[in-house]
């Protein structure tokens, strides 16, 4: 048996793989950077891979899949009027064995944020219990709208993980990791 323990970061570039996401992607941060007198950044969506022993988890949000992917939780993208479309739910997966689609355009990744066995355990535990307002929005009120990165942030965090010193990709920005970070320690 492989002993090993391991809570693994990764930071995709948005749209990875190839979607309409990118050039979504790429208008949101040109409107943000303008309207925040900023130089435009990078964007980034984080998943995890949790590692306990030989067994692995891959944890990320996506749209909704038929099929078992491990779903925890399931969520409305931009618009509870839109809610009762499948293109406008989306999915939090932790998933026994499951793989991360576009892992090999991770940037600088993956980081290894704990080694930890109770903290393994911890985000494993907390999967199914993450919050699920309204992608996109801040439902929430704290400033900054939900999405992947708040999951994976308010998973961290949960389990114990002190995000504070997770760093970026160079030029990077996960909007929405703020948000998480704060849920988790309300």
């Amino acid at each position: 048996m492989n002993l090993v323990i391991a809570v693994d970061l990764y930071w995709l570039p948005l749209g990875a793989g190839g979607s309409s996401v990118r050039l979504n992607g790429k208008v949101f941060e040109f409107i943000a950077a303008a309207a925040q007198r900023r130089e435009r950044r990078d964007l980034f969506h984080s998943a995890l891979i949790v590692t306990i022993d030989d067994e692995t988890w891959t944890i990320e949000l996506c749209p909704e899949a038929k099929g078992d992917h491990g779903r925890v939780a399931e969520g409305i993208v931009g618009s509870r009027i839109l809610g009762g479309l499948r293109l406008f739910r989306y999915e939090a997966r932790c998933w026994l064995g499951g793989s991360i689609p576009d892992i090999a355009e991770a940037v600088a990744s993956p980081v290894t944020v704990s080694r930890d066995r109770d903290v393994a355990m911890r985000v494993l535990e907390h999967a199914p219990a993450i919050p699920t307002p309204v992608w996109g929005r801040d439902e929430l009120g704290v400033g900054e709208m939900w999405n992947s990165n708040s999951v994976i942030a308010w998973l961290l965090e949960r389990a114990g993980v002190n995000t504070d010193g997770i760093e970026l990709p160079p030029n990077g920005r996960a909007p929405g990791w703020h948000a998480g970070v704060v849920v988790a320690r309300r």
